[in-house]
């Protein structure tokens, strides 16, 4: 029986999630070559190639995503068991990118860290999923969670939600020619979707707000100056989805990925990453069956 090298699979795993060699060396604390040596050294064990690749960076042969999953599982394993074999005591900053508007989602499980581990440092940073995805590669984050559009998502997926139109219950905005649009800011990652779409549509749109912050973009929708879109899982109860068709065109889907880096094998991290996994294990809805 022959046993797998742990490491070979960590460097698996931070080069499909990262989707670049340098950027996994960084993350590791190797030197590419290094990197590049232990994928050279997984792919003969596979006995096939598990990266290609392409103009948007290396990605997953099908023989990479059957193998990502369990290598996940066990790093995993690897570092808990570590854990427990040492103390099992899980202290320590805690580096957690968010988007905006996931915070209220993700408050419940934060929320039970830091009650759960006193000891953790838990440090939030909050933005858009491009900022989010930048601060990874430069190392400034152990995890983030990201938006991203559902056929070129990295990390590991979470859940699947559908980005929809909102607007004011009762408003008008939507009604109006060009089309009123609010937009977060200019790394919004909903931003090219929901602007190739107009195009697409031959709708005209105006951008009437943006770069404000969350805060000031739903102002806008409550006060009906403007429509915008969001995921359907993140719109306030007070706003009202609104349908698609009427000159609103369809709008894709989106996955929301967890991501690691920096400090990704620490305690604090490896613990929130399985509260997050646990806490989010929820059947998808019926539109994306």
């Amino acid at each position: 029986m022959r046993n797998l090298d742990i490491s070979l699979l960590r460097v698996f795993v931070a080069v499909s999630e990262l989707r670049s060699m340098t950027a996994a060396a960084n993350l590791q604390g190797m030197t590419q070559g290094a990197v590049s040596q232990k994928m050279a050294r997984l792919e003969a064990l596979a006995g096939a190639k598990l990266l290609t690749r392409e103009k948007r960076g290396l990605v997953l042969t099908p023989a990479g995503e059957r193998l990502l999953g369990n290598a996940r599982r066990m790093v995993g394993l690897n570092d808990e068991m570590w854990s427990e074999m040492t103390g099992g005591v899980v202290e320590g900053a805690l580096r957690f990118g968010l988007p905006n508007d996931l915070v209220a989602l993700f408050v419940p499980l934060l929320k039970g860290l830091v009650e759960s581990y006193p000891k953790v440092d838990l440090q939030l940073h909050c933005g858009s999923s491009g900022d989010l995805s930048r601060h990874m590669v430069e190392g400034r984050l152990d995890l983030a969670v990201l938006e991203e559009p559902l056929g070129n998502a990295g990390g590991e997926c979470l859940w699947i939600d559908r980005l929809v139109w909102v607007g004011k219950a009762g408003g008008t905005a939507s009604m109006r020619d060009p089309l009123p649009i609010s937009l977060v800011s200019e790394t919004c990652s909903f931003r090219p979707a929901i602007l190739a779409a107009l195009k697409a549509s031959d709708r005209e749109a105006r951008t009437v707000f943006e770069g404000g912050g969350l805060d000031a973009a739903l102002a806008t929708i409550r006060m009906d100056i403007a429509v915008s879109a969001w995921l359907a899982s993140t719109v306030p109860a007070d706003l009202r989805v609104l349908a698609e068709g009427a000159g609103l065109p369809a709008l894709p889907s989106y996955a929301i990925t967890l991501h690691r880096g920096g400090r990704a094998s620490s305690g604090p991290a490896q613990e929130l990453a399985r509260q997050i996994r646990d806490g989010l294990n929820r059947p998808q809805p019926a539109y994306l069956a």
